[in-house]
């Protein structure tokens, strides 16, 4: 049917067909540049936080951090689950399914963003009594928590409005909502801050306000798509729908909220020591957010690549597209990890400013940078499997990544101190990489094994 033919305009990419390092590659760049900008804000908040206001601050918004990846991870999974369905059909050159698909992904992540941010408003005081806030930072925690709960849905607007694009192939109009809402961001944080002196309140409204942007340029950008318009009749049938987004999103939904999970318990242990562990701990996770980005991103293209070929039934290209990326996060480790293991005071000293803070930092930074290969390789294998739609094992290995953490920062903080932080981390990338990488061999040999018989016997017709 003429419907059905999809026309890939200069946005979109077809990773079904063509050179594999090329097309990963040019779906890659803009990616890594939206996900780097979207980092750098991030760090530019803490820096102008940690520099305008001082360690308490950036101690009470770094506090924040674990907390905020439950939530947002929570949503961010689903919208990468749902994701994963809208590249099969788009690989399959299915539209009808799409466009349903993309009708009932509206519907939920409006319930989402609703319901999570009300929950998150509700509990957060209790939850930051359950994390041993210290009452130095409480107040200023409490004050960035409430505005960045309270305008969640901006958040996950742009989350699933960015995996349904880049599900499409373009990347390149997360990087534009990114550029615009980066200069928005700094610009605003530096004002509220350094001019209008607002605390860490105004940093929170600052967010709000570019998350706001970026997800007006995607939801205007999907508008253009002439193959994924919606109608009333793409509204129909939903509930089989929402039983087949739910059951690929949640799993990848629940691994992320698990994981935030284990990584909110050893912020527990962390803020029973103190401010200054806990400005450290602070410091020490941006950076090793920031530095897992390039292998996020290619995990990300994995993910995309999978997906469409997967939906294809072009198995051997996943294969193909599995030693890409792989290779690009070993480049992202050598160039990344050895920052941190070699000049862990001085990045420590870019965003602290306590001597104490920035010792701690030297003990956790080279350790990590040591092991960092682990998580990069991790995100390729993971995101590989969630793209073939078996998000379970993937799962699982969140609860283990989970139990690891916990183990090691109980069992290990009051026997060496700051540094069973780096070897929580560490412990929870082997155990969660051992999973995936086993997850992904069961999953891709079997359908490659099926692939040439089938052609075995085609050739003996």
């Amino acid at each position: 049917m003429i419907e059905n033919k999809i026309v890939y305009k200069k946005h979109e990419i077809d990773f079904t067909s063509g050179n594999t390092l090329k097309l990963i590659l040019s779906f890659y760049w803009p990616l890594l540049l939206t996900s780097m900008l979207q980092q750098f804000y991030n760090f530019a908040d803490t820096w102008i936080v940690g520099k305008g206001l001082g360690d308490n601050a950036l101690a009470a918004v770094g506090n924040m951090g674990s907390l905020f990846f439950l939530i947002v991870g929570f949503s961010f999974g689903l919208a990468n689950g749902f994701g994963v369905l809208i590249a099969q059909s788009y690989g399959a050159k299915d539209l009808e399914k799409l466009r349903h698909r993309l009708a009932a992904i509206l519907e939920l992540g409006t319930i989402l963003a609703v319901g999570l941010s009300l929950l998150s408003v509700i509990f957060l005081p209790y939850a930051l009594e359950l994390l041993r806030t210290d009452q130095l930072i409480m107040q200023d925690s409490l004050k960035y928590g409430y505005i960045v709960f309270g305008g969640l849905a901006t958040g996950i607007c742009y989350n699933i409005t960015g995996a349904v694009l880049r599900a499409l192939g373009d990347s390149r109009t997360p990087l534009k909502a990114i550029v615009v809402s980066s200069i928005l961001n700094i610009g605003l944080n530096s004002y509220f801050i350094f001019v209008v002196h607002t605390g860490v309140e105004g940093a929170a409204v600052a967010t709000i306000c570019s998350q706001i942007i970026s997800s007006i340029i995607c939801i205007n950008r999907l508008r253009q798509i002439s193959d994924i318009k919606l109608s009333k009749d793409d509204f129909v049938n939903e509930k089989s729908i929402f039983a087949e987004l739910l059951k690929n999103g949640l799993p990848m939904a629940f691994m992320n909220s698990i994981t935030a999970i284990g990584c909110m318990v050893v912020q527990y242990f962390v803020n029973g020591y103190g401010v200054v562990y806990t400005a450290a701990y602070a410091a020490c996770s941006k950076y090793i957010n920031l530095f897992m980005n390039p292998a996020a991103t290619a995990g990300n293209a994995m993910s995309a690549f999978t997906s469409q070929n997967y939906g294809a039934g072009k198995y051997n290209r996943i294969r193909e597209g599995l030693f890409v990326c792989l290779g690009i996060a070993f480049v992202s480790y050598v160039l990344l990890g050895s920052l941190m293991i070699f000049f862990p005071g001085w990045l420590g000293s870019i965003l602290l400013s306590g001597k104490d803070q920035i010792d701690l930092v030297c003990l956790f930074l080279p350790r990590c940078g040591i092991a960092i290969i682990v998580v990069d390789a991790l995100f390729v294998v993971r995101n590989g499997v969630q793209g073939m739609g078996k998000p379970m094992l993937p799962m699982i290995s969140g609860i283990l990544e989970m139990f690891l953490r916990i183990f090691t920062i109980s069992f290990f903080i009051g026997k060496i101190g700051f540094t069973a932080t780096a070897y929580a981390e560490i412990s929870a990338w082997i155990g969660a990489f051992l999973i995936n990488a086993y997850a992904f061999y069961i999953t891709l040999n079997p359908l490659l094994y099926r692939k040439a018989h089938k052609y075995a016997i085609s050739m003996q017709r």
